[in-house]
């Protein structure tokens, strides 16, 4: 039995290699991999001596023969072939382990030339693991280290791999040089001024219970890129696996937490809408005070955090009930007292600056939409007012406030705060009026259970309050409701053709409106 050994990732090769040689198996090898075998104590074969022809081109031709090939794709099943090797002296090849150039991690190095990612296109490797793989029915092919145990416990036991092991290890060789040949093919056609083809790569991270609905099924994939705020390298600490919907909601959440990243905040979402969201001087304040924005909405909710959960919070945390609870670490005595939840699924996520992947991608029939993400937030400042009144200090720091939420709200968005926390959030409403009125109606209500008022307009109208727009308001009813309930300051994009209406309605009212010339629609 003969193994034809040419790694570039030499991660745990002298081990198998050594585990071959000593249940029988020759060992072949190319010059680079041949080296590190010999050191290691193995006999090894060149290839050279097999194909009776030297390593030529700075070795870009070693493997590329008739002698290899052949040994690797005669079928022993069909006589032709198996005299075709004998008529010229080739001898089957019964096992080939084989990992690429590392083309990838290549490009990905800052200031990488053309001339050294070339270099870095590997030729033989992908030819020997199709041959390979071609004949799985007779030749073991390797292209992971983490499958040497499985090949050598098989090997050990039955004195070859089984068929199922062999059919599997082929599809992961074709996988291999797939994503290999992928990589390649998107930076040659970036080089050439090609227009641009979309290949993707993601993995598989987890099986789902089911999708959106029981009779959905569902898997979650990952694209592998380390990435901060991202679900699919968020550490779970305990609880269920995550459902589909869980995994929506929770990004959702982890969207709006990346908007805070100066002040400890907190929000809560259901149905991948903020239902309390605020920021306070310690995240015990900021939880305490987005849970108050709506006691009701939050049971079978999720949390997100941007600090470390502490102990006293985790005892707020705790009597409600909860899907999900996030944040980039927990306090040892605050996760005990979590964890005595059994079903709770707690998070730590990476919450960090690191970099981010720059697209969005939405299926939809027979298509897939492709975008840039939405990551950027206008700062909200006095120079966008266009109105005679002007907002306070506080109520600008509110409108900067209300913009980050409202930006993460399903369109049409209306979001109503003060105080740095959400007391109305109207979302996804077919007309700009009707989410004014859910916002608005609910931030009253809110805040007449708060003081014991019995008049909720007359609560909202003492209390001081700002607005956000996720779009413009093309006409003036928006902010004429707004007037109803006392709105001191309304944050919004501009650029209606009736803009100046409702501006005139604003100086009307008193009321201060800033115009940041930046939309965040979100359907």
């Amino acid at each position: 039995m003969k193994a034809l050994i040419s790694v570039s990732d030499k991660t745990g090769v002298v081990e198998f290699a050594l585990a071959l040689q000593y249940l029988g198996w020759e060992i072949i090898s190319t010059s680079g991999t041949l080296r590190a075998l010999e050191a290691g104590g193995v006999k090894v074969t060149p290839v050279s001596e097999v194909t009776g022809f030297p390593e030529i081109c700075d070795g870009r031709v070693k493997t590329l023969h008739p002698r290899i090939h052949g040994a690797l794709l005669a079928r022993r099943d069909i006589p032709a072939h198996m005299k075709a090797l004998e008529d010229n002296g080739i001898e089957t090849i019964d096992l080939v382990c084989v990992n690429l150039y590392p083309f990838k991690q290549t490009i990905a190095k800052e200031g990488v030339t053309m001339e050294d990612a070339v270099e870095n296109i590997d030729i033989g490797g992908p030819s020997m693991l199709r041959s390979a793989a071609k004949n799985w029915e007779s030749v073991t092919v390797v292209c992971n280290p983490s499958d040497y145990g499985t090949v050598l416990g098989e090997i050990r036991e039955r004195g070859n791999t089984s068929r199922e092991t062999r059919l599997a290890l082929s599809a992961k060789a074709y996988t291999h040089t797939a994503e290999y040949d992928m990589a390649i093919a998107t930076y040659m056609r970036s080089q050439a001024g090609l227009p641009e083809k979309l290949f993707l790569e993601y993995g598989l991270k987890q099986e789902l219970r089911y999708g959106e609905n029981p009779h959905q099924s569902a898997r979650f994939y990952s694209s592998g890129k380390a990435e901060p705020y991202s679900l699919a390298s968020a550490e779970q600490l305990n609880g269920k696996e995550l459902s589909y919907n869980n995994i929506q909601d929770a990004n959702a959440a982890l969207n709006i937490v990346r908007e805070f990243t100066s002040e400890p905040f907190c929000c809560g979402v259901k149905h991948m809408n903020p239902c309390g969201a605020a920021t306070g001087s310690t995240i015990l304040e900021a939880w305490r005070k987005a849970y108050e924005a709506d006691t009701t909405s939050i049971f079978g909710g999720i949390v997100a955090a941007n600090r470390e959960i502490d102990l006293a919070t985790a005892e707020l945390l705790k009597p409600i009930f909860l899907e999900i609870v996030m944040a980039p670490s927990f306090a040892p005595d605050a996760l005990e007292l979590l964890r005595s939840k059994k079903n709770l699924r707690i998070l730590k996520v990476d919450m960090g600056s690191g970099e981010e992947e720059g697209r969005q991608l939405l299926s939809v029939n027979g298509g897939l939409l492709v975008q840039d993400r939405d990551s950027r937030t206008a700062e909200v400042t006095a120079d966008m007012c266009v109105t005679a009144a002007k907002p306070s200090e506080s109520e600008l720091s509110d409108l900067g406030f209300v913009w980050k939420i409202v930006k993460n709200v399903k369109s049409n968005a209306i979001v109503v705060g003060r105080n740095g926390m959400t007391l109305g959030v109207g979302a996804g409403q077919m007309n700009r009026i009707g989410s004014a009125g859910i916002a608005l109606e609910e931030a009253a209500a809110t805040l007449a259970a708060q003081t014991g008022g019995s008049d909720p307009k007359a609560a909202a109208r003492k209390a001081g309050l700002v607005l956000a727009s996720d779009g413009f308001f093309p006409f003036d009813d928006c902010v004429a409701i707004a007037a109803e309930y006392g709105v001191r300051a309304i944050v919004q994009p501009g650029g209606s053709i009736r803009d100046e209406d409702s501006i005139r309605k604003a100086d009307e009212c008193g009321i201060a409106m800033l115009f940041t010339h930046e939309r965040h629609f979100k359907h």
